[in-house]
Order: structure tokens, then C-alpha cells, then sequence
């Protein structure tokens, strides 16, 4: 367990203090096609990637950790991810550091055991908390804000060897294969800060041009910068038994321009669309016929029934349209529904001339469909979105 000592924490410990973020890490180019950044840099783990694949890694040789601690500050609103990532012998020995339900999950990989151990407090609260991995003897200890977290126990019944060769480290994925004993989604929306990782000095290498901001002070939310969105298959929100299909958004619509969400079905030419305005503080309804509606409201709810269209534009019932539809001029025909996608913040297909194509620029707070809150982590295909949080 010694050994372990010295490649899992070589390769799992990290800390992070306080920092205002009003940017993104800090970082110039080695020469090698990889992007340097401080390993006290503050940074964003979300970025458009292979979901797997980690935002930045190091690799260092064993021989240059002189400690068995790190530790980093962390921020999110985002329940599930990786946070961070350690290995030797090429990822045959390996470390992961992740959230589940908000709460702090580390699985093991050593030999011939594979371990995971999950408690603590949950971290998905907005705030910045310190944590720290360590190794004693045969223990692996987490702590969360200078209280005892979480701690792995450990013993090996093979021959303990003297590791030698590589250390690599990662943050925002890993770089082995996906073989746990508990699944989780890899997409974290969250940031770290004030990193001190083994001790070492030497700078993380990252493939990403720009990383993203950590803003100062963030919210719940969905955060969409105008250059992206996430796209759905309709077939995952099921059509109940009262033959409709509701859809609810929160956010203060006066403040958010360009396309807020689109539909798409087959057999279908025109597109379903909500399209923000902020210069005319205005947001239209795009279907069978245009509904201009002034965005001075911070909820709106779509129900579709098989011949009609309800549009409810504030908490109480008094702000609320509906139109008697044919059922084949349906701007969602509910028989094809299953069929079809939805984005939440762009635009799907052509769309029409008289239908803004542009991004959503703004925060919706809450998404939900069929009932249920709408998880864009989930989507079959996202960019430049920040799933859990808004700058506040």
C-alpha cells in the first residue's frame, strides 16, 4: 500500500484556494501543439470535447514527487462529473475523483482490487470548497473543507513492487477505459482553483485553444454564450395519456436573444420555433402563424394537445394564450413526435426566412419537459453550452 502511496496519490491529490475568476486560465503554447497553463490557474472544467477526454493533463516522471498531498478549491451546481484524474503504468493503475448526486465518488484501481467509495458532503451548492487527497499508509483520505470526507482503506494480498516510469495526471476526464463499478457522466460544468497537485511546479498541458471563463459569481441555470446549443430526440420525452406535450421555461426572458428552443418533425417543412428579441423586448412563437409576445416575464409554458396550442406566459393563468389548431396544420403534430428533435438554444434545419437562425445569448434558469427537469448533459449533441450554471 506504500506503492500505492506513491502512484495513486502521486496521481490523485489537489488543492485550491480563493480567487476572484473574471477569466479563464492563463496559459501560451510549448511548441508542441499544446497550450500551457499554471497549475494554480483557475479553470473551467466544461469545454466542447469528447466527453471522456480530460480538459488538461500532465505528465511527469515518479521520481519528482516529493509529496503525497494535493488539494484545490471547487466550484459547481452540476450534480455528476469528473473532477479529477491520476495513473501510472500506462492507466493499468488508476485514480478518479468525480461527483454523483452532488456528492464525492472515488473509485481505485490497484492490481487486483478495484474499489470505489462514495459519502460526504454534497458539493453541488455554487460555492467554492477546499479539497484535499492524501495517502497514509494504506489509507486514501478526502477532505472537504478541513473536515474528514471520505477515506479508502487498502491492502493488497500480491507482492508489493517498487513503481517506477510515468505519472500522468488529468482534470475534466480521464485516460483509461470506462470500466467502474459505478457509471457516471464524465461532463462536469464546475471550476477549480488555487491548485497545489503533489507538489510539482510544472505547468498543465491542455489541446484546447481557449478555455472558458469562471465568472466571479454564478447561478443555477443554463448558461448559453450565443455560439451553441443541445440538441434532443423527441422519442426520449414520451407523449402520457393526456395526449399532450408541455414544455416550461424559466428565465427572464428580457434579457436573452436569438432562438430559445426549435422543434423539428418529419413530414414536417416549417419548424417549430421561440425566438427572443432584445432590442424589441419581444418573443415570437413561430409556427402555423406568428405570436409576438412582449418579454417581460420570466416563465413561459408550451402545451401542445392534439388541436390546439397554450401558451402561458407568467405564474398565473391570466397571461395565457390559446389557439384551436387543425390537427395536420399542428405545429407539433403530436403522431410524428416521437420521430423528432428539439434544441434548446438554436435553431434545427432552414427554418424559414422569416425565423431568426442566430444562438441564444442568456440564462435559462430551468428547463423541463413532459414534467420533467431537462439535463443538457443528456442531449445527443451540445456546444458551448454551460449546463448548470449562469453568470450571475
Amino acid at each position: 500500500m506504500a506503492v500505492f502511496c506513491k502512484t495513486m496519490v502521486d496521481g490523485l491529490l489537489l488543492t485550491l484556494s480563493v480567487t476572484l475568476l473574471w477569466w479563464g486560465a492563463d496559459g501560451h503554447g510549448n511548441g508542441l501543439g499544446m497550450r500551457e497553463v499554471p497549475g494554480r490557474a483557475t479553470v473551467n472544467l466544461g469545454q466542447d470535447r469528447d466527453i471522456w477526454r480530460p480538459l488538461i493533463h500532465k505528465t511527469v516522471n515518479l521520481s519528482e514527487i516529493s509529496s503525497i498531498k494535493s488539494s484545490f478549491q471547487f466550484r459547481t451546481y452540476d450534480p455528476e462529473g469528473v473532477i479529477f484524474y491520476g495513473d501510472t503504468k500506462n492507466g493499468e493503475d488508476w485514480f478518479v475523483l468525480s461527483l454523483r448526486d452532488g456528492i464525492p465518488l472515488m473509485q481505485i484501481n490497484k492490481e487486483d482490487m478495484l474499489v470505489s467509495v462514495v459519502g460526504g458532503p454534497k458539493l453541488n451548492d455554487g460555492k467554492w470548497h477546499t479539497l484535499e487527497v492524501s495517502n497514509y499508509g494504506k489509507f486514501v483520505i478526502l477532505e472537504v473543507d478541513g473536515s474528514g470526507g471520505l477515506v479508502v482503506g487498502m491492502q493488497s494480498k500480491q507482492s508489493q513492487e517498487v513503481i517506477s516510469g510515468k505519472l500522468r495526471l488529468a482534470l475534466g476526464g480521464i485516460l483509461t477505459n470506462k470500466e467502474m463499478i459505478i457509471q457516471f457522466g464524465p461532463q462536469m460544468d464546475g471550476c477549480v482553483r488555487e491548485g497545489n497537485w503533489l507538489n510539482l511546479s510544472k505547468p498543465w498541458e491542455s489541446e484546447v485553444d481557449d478555455l472558458w471563463p469562471c465568472y466571479e459569481n454564478i447561478q443555477p441555470g443554463s448558461y448559453f454564450p450565443g455560439t451553441g446549443f443541445a440538441i434532443f430526440n423527441t422519442s426520449v420525452f414520451p407523449v402520457e395519456d393526456d395526449n399532450e406535450v408541455k414544455i416550461e421555461l424559466w428565465g427572464d426572458f428580457s434579457q436573452m436573444d436569438g432562438t430559445i428552443l426549435s422543434i423539428e418533425l418529419p413530414g414536417r417543412e416549417r419548424i417549430f420555433a421561440l425566438v427572443a428579441n432584445n432590442n424589441t423586448k419581444e418573443v415570437t412563437v413561430f409556427g402555423d402563424e406568428n405570436i409576438p409576445l412582449n418579454s417581460t416575464f420570466n416563465r413561459l409554458v408550451l402545451t401542445f394537445g392534439a388541436a390546439f396550442l397554450r401558451i402561458l406566459h407568467e405564474e398565473n393563468e391570466s397571461k395565457t394564450t390559446e389557439l384551436s389548431v387543425h390537427p395536420l396544420s399542428h405545429p407539433v403534430q403530436l403522431t410524428t413526435w416521437k420521430d423528432g428533435h428539439l434544441a434548446i438554444g438554436g435553431l434545427l434545419g432552414e427554418g424559414g426566412d422569416n425565423i431568426a437562425s442566430n444562438f441564444l445569448t442568456g440564462c435559462l434558469k430551468k428547463i423541463q419537459v413532459q414534467g420533467k427537469d431537462l439535463d443538457l448533459d443528456l442531449a445527443v449533441k451540445k456546444m458551448s453550452v454551460s449546463s448548470h450554471s449562469c453568470p450571475a
